[in-house]
């Protein structure tokens, strides 16, 4: 899959106007009108074509700078929608053209195979995130049950003063966190492995919360969404009181495109 394009230009010094690009598409996507992407005042989002290939663009205003949380979520929901009928190859964030020819020559042009090599592997498939979060009370008692060092530290802080034991509060803190560390990495395997037959690649993402037990992202074909649901529904029952898992998607596949395809600067 593409890993990005080259530097595009972008729009000429004075210029008002130029094209937003969210994505690539096959050329003969059709989309519903009235949606409206990024910046302000939002642009609908049309599509140019050039053969059997389309970017997915809506024009902004370039005096007035993006990255609004409206427009994150815009870009995101443009590609997502997309996604439920058609594969979609996502843009980063914040790509611009001065025009149609350029979106055409200095893009769809240019990169014609590798972009439409990418979508053939992309069709049926869309991306799938699987998430879940230890219950700090029960993942806690869960260490302490496994780990007799730090339970006898427990032991030592509970009613304790805490400027006293300040030191044993912090010895406790990092066996809890390596703890849950490990159970992460743990858990994370357990869901790969019980994936690994039912989706096309997968993604182990980095942890954003200390407390969070997975965080996968699968790319998934459109016959075996049944079998991830059967997945998570399992592990979380097996996993109740524990960590609960959720799932979010379909989504636009944007880890699996290696680095975020990016136009313009």
């Amino acid at each position: 899959m593409p890993t990005s394009t080259q530097e595009k230009s972008t729009p000429g010094a004075g210029q008002q106007t130029a094209l937003y690009v969210y994505g690539i598409v096959p050329g003969d996507v059709k989309l519903n009108s009235g949606v409206h992407g990024v910046g302000d005042p939002p642009g609908e989002v049309r599509l140019v074509r050039a053969g059997d290939l389309a970017a997915l663009v809506s024009e902004i205003d370039v005096t007035r700078p993006l990255g609004t949380p409206e427009d994150l979520q815009a870009h995101e929901e443009i590609l997502d929608a997309v996604v439920s009928e058609a594969p979609v190859l996502p843009f980063r964030f914040g790509g611009a053209l001065s025009s149609g020819d350029a979106v055409v020559e200095e893009l769809l042009d240019p990169n014609h195979d590798e972009f439409a090599a990418a979508l053939r592997q992309l069709e049926g498939r869309a991306e799938y995130i699987v998430r879940g979060r230890y219950d700090d009370r029960s993942i806690l008692e869960e260490i302490l049950s496994e780990n007799s060092r730090a339970a006898r530290l427990r032991d030592r802080i509970r009613g304790a003063d805490p400027d006293a034991t300040r030191e044993l509060r912090i010895q406790l803190g990092e066996i809890v966190n390596n703890a849950v560390a490990d159970k992460r990495q743990k858990d994370t395997r357990v869901v790969l492995a019980a994936m690994k037959d039912h989706c096309a690649a997968s993604l182990a993402r980095t942890a954003t919360n200390e407390m969070d037990a997975v965080y996968v992202a699968f790319l998934i074909g459109d016959d075996k969404v049944g079998e991830l649901e059967r997945v998570v529904e399992e592990l979380s029952d097996r996993w109740q009181g524990r960590s609960e898992l959720t799932v979010r998607g379909p989504m636009a596949p944007y880890d699996f495109v290696g680095s975020p395809v990016e136009a313009g600067g």
